[in-house]
């Protein structure tokens, strides 16, 4: 375990150990490490004061796994395989504001279905799905999810999002400023490997 100015953390583990750690980790980065079953692997109910979790490229088929994160409010799930198990979300992260999708093999609007008791999800990617070739695409998933501010960084009306490095806590944006800015511990693995940014 290293430190740095600012009170930033970064933690090196065993992926499959994450849940014998003992540090109160608001931020998980797993991009690239792949799961071995397509399930979510190594994260338990310990990590309840997540609020941001990256799994980008982890070969996910499902989430049925995914411990309970009631702090949860970015999640990336980009690059998976994930079609169905979104209504996961809505019970075990029910205070996510971004979620990215993008990459995956959603193709139908009731996918996304899931999503619509995510109170107070504002922002939601899903470039590269299949659903977004589908006739009023957009439309639809708007008048779906009506508590969806920008979809695939648009508003209804194709305003772009604000610039997620500069949005602050509070902001209706993606971005993770506010982490960065305050006192966090992070737990970042890439490859296996940890990257502190």
């Amino acid at each position: 375990m290293g430190g740095e100015g600012g009170g930033r953390w970064c933690v090196c583990v065993d992926p499959l150990s994450l849940h014998t750690h003992t540090l109160p980790i608001v931020e998980l980065v797993v991009d690239n490490s792949r799961s071995a079953d397509g399930e979510v692997e190594g994260l338990t109910d310990e990590f309840s004061t997540l609020e941001f979790l990256s799994m980008v490229n982890v070969g996910l088929n499902s989430l049925s796994k995914l411990p309970s994160l009631p702090k949860l409010r970015k999640l990336e799930l980009s690059d998976n395989n994930l079609s169905g198990s979104l209504e996961t979300l809505s019970e075990k992260c029910p205070n996510l504001t971004y979620l990215n999708l993008s990459g995956n093999k959603i193709k139908e609007l009731s996918n996304v279905e899931a999503l619509v008791n995510l109170k107070n999800l504002q922002s939601l990617d899903l470039f590269n799905c299949e659903i977004t070739s589908l006739d009023d695409y957009r439309e639809s998933v708007f008048e779906l999810l009506p508590q969806v501010t920008y979809l695939d960084g648009f508003d209804h009306e194709d305003n772009e999002a604000p610039d997620s490095e500069d949005e602050d806590e509070g902001g209706t944006g993606s971005g993770r400023s506010a982490f960065r800015d305050a006192s966090v511990r992070t737990l970042s693995l890439k490859h296996g490997l940890c990257v502190h940014r």
